[in-house]
Protein backbone atom coordinates (compact mmCIF):
# COMPACT_ATOMS: atom_id res chain seq x y z
CA UNK A 1 0.00 0.00 0.00
CA UNK A 2 1.64 3.38 -1.30
CA UNK A 3 1.31 6.03 1.36
CA UNK A 4 -0.08 9.17 0.62
CA UNK A 5 -2.91 11.46 1.97
CA UNK A 6 -6.54 9.66 1.98
CA UNK A 7 -9.76 11.93 2.83
CA UNK A 8 -12.05 10.00 5.66
CA UNK A 9 -15.23 8.51 4.64
CA UNK A 10 -16.61 10.94 7.08
CA UNK A 11 -15.10 14.15 4.81
CA UNK A 12 -16.39 12.20 1.77
CA UNK A 13 -19.77 11.50 2.67
CA UNK A 14 -20.33 15.27 4.21
CA UNK A 15 -18.96 16.77 1.29
CA UNK A 16 -21.22 15.09 -1.05
CA UNK A 17 -24.36 15.96 1.54
CA UNK A 18 -22.73 19.63 1.15
CA UNK A 19 -22.06 19.75 -2.61
CA UNK A 20 -25.50 18.23 -3.27
CA UNK A 21 -27.20 21.39 -0.71
CA UNK A 22 -24.82 23.94 -3.14
CA UNK A 23 -26.32 22.92 -5.96
CA UNK A 24 -29.62 23.49 -4.28
CA UNK A 25 -28.58 26.61 -3.01
CA UNK A 26 -27.30 27.91 -6.43
CA UNK A 27 -30.53 26.84 -7.99
CA UNK A 28 -32.16 29.58 -6.01
CA UNK A 29 -29.93 31.95 -7.04
CA UNK A 30 -29.21 31.59 -10.38
CA UNK A 31 -33.84 31.52 -10.76
CA UNK A 32 -34.01 34.56 -8.40
CA UNK A 33 -31.71 36.76 -9.32
CA UNK A 34 -30.18 36.13 -12.55
CA UNK A 35 -33.38 34.98 -14.17
CA UNK A 36 -34.60 38.35 -14.26
CA UNK A 37 -31.15 39.49 -15.91
CA UNK A 38 -30.87 37.57 -18.47
CA UNK A 39 -34.40 35.52 -18.77
CA UNK A 40 -35.40 32.34 -17.10
CA UNK A 41 -35.18 30.63 -19.99
CA UNK A 42 -31.13 31.27 -20.19
CA UNK A 43 -31.00 31.22 -16.70
CA UNK A 44 -32.84 27.67 -16.35
CA UNK A 45 -30.07 26.55 -19.06
CA UNK A 46 -27.22 27.92 -17.25
CA UNK A 47 -28.60 26.35 -13.88
CA UNK A 48 -28.90 22.60 -15.67
CA UNK A 49 -25.08 23.06 -16.88
CA UNK A 50 -23.95 23.86 -13.66
CA UNK A 51 -25.98 21.25 -11.84
CA UNK A 52 -24.35 18.53 -14.39
CA UNK A 53 -21.10 19.60 -14.31
CA UNK A 54 -21.14 19.61 -10.30
CA UNK A 55 -22.80 16.54 -10.21
CA UNK A 56 -20.58 14.78 -12.85
CA UNK A 57 -17.65 15.89 -10.44
CA UNK A 58 -19.55 14.37 -7.36
CA UNK A 59 -20.21 11.09 -9.01
CA UNK A 60 -16.67 10.60 -10.22
CA UNK A 61 -15.03 11.54 -6.49
CA UNK A 62 -17.69 8.83 -5.16
CA UNK A 63 -16.61 6.02 -7.86
CA UNK A 64 -12.99 6.94 -6.96
CA UNK A 65 -13.18 6.92 -3.80
CA UNK A 66 -15.90 4.62 -2.92
CA UNK A 67 -16.96 2.53 -5.75
CA UNK A 68 -13.37 1.41 -7.28
CA UNK A 69 -11.56 0.93 -4.18
CA UNK A 70 -14.37 -1.52 -2.68
CA UNK A 71 -15.09 -3.65 -6.40
CA UNK A 72 -10.95 -3.52 -5.80
CA UNK A 73 -11.00 -5.42 -2.74
CA UNK A 74 -13.97 -7.56 -3.91
CA UNK A 75 -12.17 -8.73 -6.58
CA UNK A 76 -9.24 -9.49 -4.09
CA UNK A 77 -11.44 -11.23 -1.54
CA UNK A 78 -12.57 -13.29 -4.58
CA UNK A 79 -9.43 -14.47 -5.79
CA UNK A 80 -8.18 -15.15 -2.28
CA UNK A 81 -11.37 -17.59 -1.75
CA UNK A 82 -10.79 -19.41 -5.45
CA UNK A 83 -6.88 -20.08 -4.89
CA UNK A 84 -5.71 -19.49 -1.32
CA UNK A 85 -2.35 -20.54 -1.83
CA UNK A 86 -1.15 -18.34 -5.54
CA UNK A 87 -1.44 -14.66 -4.23
CA UNK A 88 -3.13 -12.66 -6.74
CA UNK A 89 -2.77 -8.99 -7.30
CA UNK A 90 -3.20 -6.62 -4.62
CA UNK A 91 -5.48 -3.14 -4.99
CA UNK A 92 -3.89 -0.34 -6.19
CA UNK A 93 -6.26 2.31 -4.91
CA UNK A 94 -7.75 2.63 -1.36
CA UNK A 95 -9.88 5.70 -1.51
CA UNK A 96 -10.64 6.76 2.01
CA UNK A 97 -9.05 6.27 5.15
CA UNK A 98 -11.44 3.44 6.40
CA UNK A 99 -11.37 1.72 3.15
CA UNK A 100 -7.37 2.16 3.32
CA UNK A 101 -7.40 0.32 7.01
CA UNK A 102 -10.03 -2.20 5.91
CA UNK A 103 -8.00 -3.21 2.83
CA UNK A 104 -4.61 -3.81 4.72
CA UNK A 105 -6.81 -5.94 7.41
CA UNK A 106 -8.19 -7.73 4.29
CA UNK A 107 -4.55 -8.32 2.59
CA UNK A 108 -3.02 -9.32 5.99
CA UNK A 109 -5.62 -11.60 6.39
CA UNK A 110 -4.92 -13.03 2.93
CA UNK A 111 -1.22 -13.18 3.46
CA UNK A 112 -1.64 -15.38 6.72
CA UNK A 113 -4.00 -17.80 5.09
CA UNK A 114 -1.68 -18.56 2.34
CA UNK A 115 1.27 -18.87 4.58
CA UNK A 116 -0.98 -21.17 6.77
CA UNK A 117 -1.68 -23.13 3.73
CA UNK A 118 1.94 -23.51 2.68
CA UNK A 119 3.02 -24.34 5.62
CA UNK A 120 0.69 -27.35 5.98
CA UNK A 121 0.97 -28.58 1.95
CA UNK A 122 5.15 -28.26 3.44
CA UNK A 123 4.74 -29.91 6.51
CA UNK A 124 2.65 -32.87 4.88
CA UNK A 125 4.91 -33.20 1.48
CA UNK A 126 8.64 -33.55 3.64
CA UNK A 127 6.65 -35.96 6.60
CA UNK A 128 5.19 -38.14 3.32
CA UNK A 129 9.09 -37.75 2.09
CA UNK A 130 10.61 -38.14 4.93
CA UNK A 131 8.73 -41.20 6.19
CA UNK A 132 8.44 -43.01 2.14
CA UNK A 133 12.33 -44.41 2.97
CA UNK A 134 11.86 -45.89 6.50
CA UNK A 135 8.29 -47.31 5.43
CA UNK A 136 9.66 -49.08 2.08
CA UNK A 137 12.53 -50.06 4.54
CA UNK A 138 10.47 -52.22 6.61
CA UNK A 139 7.91 -53.44 4.40
CA UNK A 140 10.94 -55.00 2.39
CA UNK A 141 12.83 -56.22 5.61
CA UNK A 142 8.80 -58.16 6.88
CA UNK A 143 8.75 -59.58 3.16
CA UNK A 144 12.39 -60.99 3.50
CA UNK A 145 11.41 -62.25 6.64
CA UNK A 146 8.19 -63.83 6.19
CA UNK A 147 9.56 -66.01 3.11
CA UNK A 148 12.19 -67.10 5.59
CA UNK A 149 11.63 -70.68 7.14
CA UNK A 150 13.47 -70.51 10.10
CA UNK A 151 10.97 -68.33 12.03
CA UNK A 152 8.95 -69.87 14.95
CA UNK A 153 5.44 -69.47 15.36
CA UNK A 154 5.61 -66.48 17.76
CA UNK A 155 8.98 -65.00 15.98
CA UNK A 156 5.72 -65.53 12.62
CA UNK A 157 3.46 -63.68 14.70
CA UNK A 158 5.43 -60.64 15.84
CA UNK A 159 6.65 -60.01 11.70
CA UNK A 160 3.33 -60.10 10.42
CA UNK A 161 2.45 -57.40 13.32
CA UNK A 162 5.39 -55.14 11.67
CA UNK A 163 3.87 -55.86 8.28
CA UNK A 164 0.85 -54.80 9.61
CA UNK A 165 1.92 -51.39 10.98
CA UNK A 166 4.02 -51.02 7.80
CA UNK A 167 1.03 -50.81 5.66
CA UNK A 168 -1.15 -48.78 8.25
CA UNK A 169 1.98 -46.06 8.25
CA UNK A 170 1.83 -46.27 4.22
CA UNK A 171 -2.20 -46.26 4.69
CA UNK A 172 -1.63 -43.03 6.61
CA UNK A 173 0.75 -41.30 4.82
CA UNK A 174 -1.31 -41.26 1.97
CA UNK A 175 -3.88 -40.03 4.12
CA UNK A 176 -2.04 -37.28 4.93
CA UNK A 177 -1.62 -36.01 1.53
CA UNK A 178 -5.10 -36.78 0.89
CA UNK A 179 -6.03 -33.83 4.05
CA UNK A 180 -4.08 -31.56 2.68
CA UNK A 181 -4.59 -31.58 -0.68
CA UNK A 182 -8.37 -31.35 0.09
CA UNK A 183 -7.75 -28.39 1.61
CA UNK A 184 -7.24 -26.48 -1.35
CA UNK A 185 -8.74 -28.26 -4.66
CA UNK A 186 -11.90 -26.08 -5.55
CA UNK A 187 -14.86 -27.77 -7.79
CA UNK A 188 -16.72 -24.96 -9.21
CA UNK A 189 -19.87 -25.95 -10.72
CA UNK A 190 -23.00 -27.35 -10.07
CA UNK A 191 -24.02 -30.73 -9.56
CA UNK A 192 -27.32 -33.29 -8.38
CA UNK A 193 -27.57 -36.30 -6.54
CA UNK A 194 -29.47 -37.64 -9.62
CA UNK A 195 -26.27 -37.03 -11.43
CA UNK A 196 -23.93 -39.15 -9.23
CA UNK A 197 -26.33 -41.58 -7.97
CA UNK A 198 -25.50 -43.98 -10.87
CA UNK A 199 -21.76 -43.63 -10.44
CA UNK A 200 -22.39 -44.42 -6.47
CA UNK A 201 -24.65 -47.31 -6.75
CA UNK A 202 -21.87 -48.46 -8.74
CA UNK A 203 -18.88 -48.40 -6.76
CA UNK A 204 -20.78 -49.80 -3.43
CA UNK A 205 -23.19 -52.60 -4.84
CA UNK A 206 -23.72 -53.64 -1.22
CA UNK A 207 -25.39 -50.66 -0.52
CA UNK A 208 -28.92 -50.59 -1.06
CA UNK A 209 -29.40 -46.33 -1.96
CA UNK A 210 -32.31 -44.72 -1.26
CA UNK A 211 -32.38 -41.12 -2.74
CA UNK A 212 -34.53 -37.99 -2.75
CA UNK A 213 -34.54 -34.69 -4.73
CA UNK A 214 -32.03 -36.02 -7.40
CA UNK A 215 -33.28 -32.92 -9.09
CA UNK A 216 -31.93 -30.20 -7.09
CA UNK A 217 -29.21 -27.98 -8.00
CA UNK A 218 -26.05 -28.68 -5.56
CA UNK A 219 -23.29 -25.78 -6.01
CA UNK A 220 -20.40 -28.27 -6.71
CA UNK A 221 -19.22 -29.28 -9.31
CA UNK A 222 -19.74 -33.68 -9.71
CA UNK A 223 -16.53 -34.75 -8.95
CA UNK A 224 -16.28 -33.06 -5.87
CA UNK A 225 -19.85 -34.25 -4.90
CA UNK A 226 -19.07 -38.02 -5.48
CA UNK A 227 -15.64 -37.98 -3.74
CA UNK A 228 -17.79 -36.60 -0.92
CA UNK A 229 -20.65 -38.99 -0.80
CA UNK A 230 -17.68 -42.16 -1.42
CA UNK A 231 -16.84 -41.03 1.63
CA UNK A 232 -20.04 -40.91 3.93
CA UNK A 233 -20.51 -44.25 2.03
CA UNK A 234 -17.59 -46.05 2.62
CA UNK A 235 -18.07 -44.38 6.37
CA UNK A 236 -21.59 -46.69 6.20
CA UNK A 237 -20.63 -49.99 4.69
CA UNK A 238 -17.99 -49.85 7.22
CA UNK A 239 -19.91 -49.14 10.34
CA UNK A 240 -21.89 -51.96 8.82
CA UNK A 241 -25.01 -50.34 7.25
CA UNK A 242 -26.47 -51.43 4.27
CA UNK A 243 -29.38 -49.19 3.29
CA UNK A 244 -28.47 -45.07 2.71
CA UNK A 245 -30.48 -42.89 2.72
CA UNK A 246 -29.91 -39.44 0.66
CA UNK A 247 -31.81 -36.47 1.10
CA UNK A 248 -31.17 -32.95 -0.70
CA UNK A 249 -33.29 -30.17 -0.33
CA UNK A 250 -33.21 -26.57 -0.70
CA UNK A 251 -34.82 -23.84 1.82
CA UNK A 252 -34.15 -20.25 0.59
CA UNK A 253 -30.32 -20.03 -0.83
CA UNK A 254 -29.09 -22.96 1.24
CA UNK A 255 -29.09 -26.46 -0.29
CA UNK A 256 -28.78 -29.66 2.46
CA UNK A 257 -27.78 -32.98 1.71
CA UNK A 258 -28.83 -35.62 4.56
CA UNK A 259 -27.30 -38.68 4.44
CA UNK A 260 -28.63 -41.64 6.85
CA UNK A 261 -27.42 -44.69 7.34
CA UNK A 262 -28.97 -48.28 8.81
CA UNK A 263 -25.20 -48.84 10.48
CA UNK A 264 -24.04 -49.04 13.91
CA UNK A 265 -23.66 -45.43 14.50
CA UNK A 266 -21.26 -43.36 16.37
CA UNK A 267 -21.21 -43.50 20.09
CA UNK A 268 -22.19 -39.99 22.25
CA UNK A 269 -18.35 -40.39 23.45
CA UNK A 270 -16.61 -40.32 19.95
CA UNK A 271 -19.07 -37.96 18.08
CA UNK A 272 -17.37 -34.69 19.23
CA UNK A 273 -13.75 -36.05 17.47
CA UNK A 274 -15.02 -37.95 14.56
CA UNK A 275 -13.89 -34.57 12.27
CA UNK A 276 -10.29 -35.10 13.85
CA UNK A 277 -7.62 -35.95 11.55
CA UNK A 278 -6.72 -39.86 12.35
CA UNK A 279 -9.40 -40.31 14.99
CA UNK A 280 -10.46 -44.13 14.47
CA UNK A 281 -12.06 -46.81 15.91
CA UNK A 282 -11.08 -49.37 13.40
CA UNK A 283 -7.11 -49.32 13.78
CA UNK A 284 -6.94 -52.45 13.72
CA UNK A 285 -9.07 -53.10 10.25
CA UNK A 286 -7.00 -50.59 8.11
CA UNK A 287 -9.30 -47.68 9.31
CA UNK A 288 -7.13 -44.10 9.18
CA UNK A 289 -9.18 -41.94 10.29
CA UNK A 290 -8.97 -39.25 7.84
CA UNK A 291 -11.76 -40.08 5.38
CA UNK A 292 -14.22 -37.24 7.50
CA UNK A 293 -11.39 -34.67 8.13
CA UNK A 294 -10.91 -34.90 3.95
CA UNK A 295 -15.06 -34.77 3.64
CA UNK A 296 -14.85 -31.41 5.77
CA UNK A 297 -11.65 -29.62 4.26
CA UNK A 298 -13.09 -30.68 0.72
CA UNK A 299 -16.42 -29.16 1.64
CA UNK A 300 -14.97 -25.88 3.52
CA UNK A 301 -13.04 -25.08 0.42
CA UNK A 302 -15.79 -25.27 -1.26
CA UNK A 303 -18.14 -22.96 1.13
CA UNK A 304 -19.72 -25.78 2.56
CA UNK A 305 -19.76 -27.55 5.58
CA UNK A 306 -20.55 -30.61 7.40
CA UNK A 307 -22.21 -31.94 10.76
CA UNK A 308 -23.13 -35.48 12.59
CA UNK A 309 -26.49 -34.57 13.79
CA UNK A 310 -27.97 -37.03 16.43
CA UNK A 311 -29.83 -39.59 14.94
CA UNK A 312 -32.20 -42.39 16.70
CA UNK A 313 -30.50 -45.67 14.86
CA UNK A 314 -27.14 -45.56 12.67
CA UNK A 315 -25.45 -41.95 11.56
CA UNK A 316 -27.10 -38.94 10.08
CA UNK A 317 -24.81 -36.57 8.02
CA UNK A 318 -26.33 -33.26 6.90
CA UNK A 319 -24.32 -31.47 4.39
CA UNK A 320 -24.79 -27.73 4.31
CA UNK A 321 -24.15 -25.34 0.96
CA UNK A 322 -24.72 -21.27 0.55
CA UNK A 323 -25.83 -20.37 -2.83
CA UNK A 324 -24.56 -17.04 -3.21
Amino acid sequence: MTRKWRPSLGMVLGGALCGTLMLSFIGLVVLRYLGPEIGFRNAAILLGAVITGATTVLGWLLVRLLLRPIIALEHFAMQVRADPVQPPSPPQHFGTQELRATARGVLDMADTLRNRETTIRSFSDHVTHELKTPVSAIKAATELLQDSSALTAEDRRLVDQVAGAGVQMEQQLEALRDTARAREVRYDGDSSLGAVQGDLQEAFPGLDLEVEGQDVSIPLAPQGLSIVLHHLLDNALRHRGHVVHLTASQVGTAVTIVVQDNGAGISQGNAPRVFDPFFTTRRENGGTGMGLSIVRNSLRANSADIALEPSASGTRFVLTFEQN
